[in-house]
């Protein structure tokens, strides 16, 4: 069994099965049986479309009983949860149902090496494996399992370890929205159990959300099976801030972007990027965003900071910090475990000044609310510095939204916010480099979960 801790009380919340590879072929075999039946894969898109609003009304029921126990398992604020692990999943869901009943599965066009045509037919791709993420958990595994069930794939669901009691709600609402037998199926466990899970030979395509570490290992095994994955890997963003931007706005934006869920996201703009006439400006309007968050109980409307999601976070997170202070950055705020609450694995809002690009702090993930501040001298070495590193997410913070466009233009990142950073389910998010491949979201969210066949149709005289 794998013992799961509320990371605020750090009293044990549940436990789950720890699968093995008898379970995980289980799981498998169940996906298979009900992907080669047909009833999912060859049923209209409309039917699916209909499955999926289904889901969504069946998820909005169990909204706040999955949002709290979000928040228990890894200490997301209540208030951030019930957006992230509730409202958006649904939104998701609703979306690429709208998509399936638009979706059209077969294409003609007129043959160029032969007299005749080609039906082009788009179809399932077989038994998808999701393995999801614990820090936004079921958000990031509705980004995945809305397209793949739209497209008409077949499931198996393997939740991060901490945050697999959530998982349970999305079992008991795909039995209330009465999906086929088999269509989703969900095996708990370590990474061990992805890594069995993507080996399977059952398995038809793979996504990954989580540390790079990880994703490259789940890429590496997925690349011996001649097998495609998708992979959402991490980052270290960066905020780039023109000699134009107005700092109260911008502040007051990236106090969110950097330290909210804790600094616990993958597009979090940890490194912020000021041009040295504003420097001391910047960095005093950090300061202020880090002091006004309330950290305390997550389960309480007032907290807009919870705990990091583990002991292990939180340590990670304070050596990272002091070998950045040892390397000549300077703490202006935050830097330590807060006073109170004594229980919890919580860490104040950090701000580190002093920062150059060269340093491990700049470069590597942090996954925790610091906020490094590096200056720069003219745009062409901020855009060189967002540029190396991470290429997930970035944005740029102007009164000049032409401005804002250009450099937005120049930047090798997947997304771009021009005065904000919200990802829009409507449009391709993912990353390039070191932060992945593949995307979620958009008409595009559905290519990992599509093959294409073509059907070559001679003229007949």
């Amino acid at each position: 069994m794998i013992t799961i801790v509320n990371p605020a009380t750090e009293e044990v919340v549940g436990a789950v099965p720890a699968a093995v590879g008898a379970d995980v072929d289980k799981a498998v075999r169940s996906a298979r049986r009900a992907f080669d039946d047909g009833k999912w894969a060859a049923c209209a898109p409309s039917d699916r479309a209909d499955a999926l609003d289904r889901l969504a009304a069946a998820l909005e029921a169990r909204a706040e009983e999955a949002a709290r126990l979000v928040t228990a398992e890894m200490g997301m604020p209540i208030a951030f949860s019930r957006q992230h692990n509730a409202a958006a999943p649904c939104a998701i869901l609703r979306y690429y149902a709208s998509l399936a009943r638009e979706m059209d599965t077969e294409e003609t066009r007129t043959a160029v090496s032969f007299t005749g045509r080609t039906v082009v037919r788009r179809e399932p791709a077989g038994v998808a494996a999701v393995i999801a993420s614990w820090n936004y958990p079921i958000m990031l595994a509705f980004s995945q399992l809305a397209p793949a069930l739209a497209a008409g794939c077949t499931i198996v669901l393997k939740p991060a370890a901490a945050t697999s009691l959530s998982a349970y709600i999305l079992a008991e609402a795909f039995e209330a929205a009465d999906f086929p037998p088999g269509v989703f199926n969900l095996v708990t466990g370590t990474h061990q159990a992805a890594g069995l899970l993507a080996r399977h030979p059952g398995v038809d395509t793979v996504a990954f959300s989580g540390p790079a570490k990880q994703g490259r290992w789940i890429a590496s095994i997925c690349g011996a099976e001649l097998k495609p994955a998708s992979l959402e890997l991490g980052g270290q963003s960066a905020a780039i801030v023109l000699d134009d931007a107005d700092l109260g706005q911008a502040s007051s934006a990236l106090g969110q972007l950097c330290f909210g869920n804790s600094g616990q996201t993958c597009f979090a703009m940890s490194r912020v990027l000021v041009p040295e006439q504003r420097y001391d400006e910047a960095v005093e309007a950090l300061t202020r965003q880090a002091a006004a968050l309330v950290i305390g109980d997550p389960l309480a409307e007032s907290t807009s900071m919870g705990p990091m999601a583990s002991s292990r976070r939180r340590n990670d997170v304070e050596c990272r910090v002091r070998a950045g202070v040892s390397d000549g950055a300077r703490v202006v705020a935050g830097g330590r475990r807060p006073a109170s609450p004594v229980r919890g694995y919580f860490y104040e809002p950090t701000v580190l000044a002093d920062v150059t690009p060269s340093m491990p702090i700049a470069q590597e993930e942090i996954c925790g609310p610091v906020a490094t501040v590096i200056r720069y001298r003219d745009e062409a070495e901020a855009v060189a510095f967002a540029n190396d590193g991470f290429g997930l997410a970035a944005t740029v913070w102007t009164g000049d939204s032409q401005r804002g466009l250009d450099i937005a233009r120049r930047t090798r990142v997947g997304t771009f916010g021009v005065n904000l950073y919200e990802p829009d389910i409507g449009s391709p998010w993912g990353g390039r480099g070191a932060s992945g491949q593949g995307t979620a979201y958009g008409p595009e969210g559905m290519d990992a979960y599509l093959t294409t066949k073509s059907v070559f149709l001679p003229s007949f005289r």
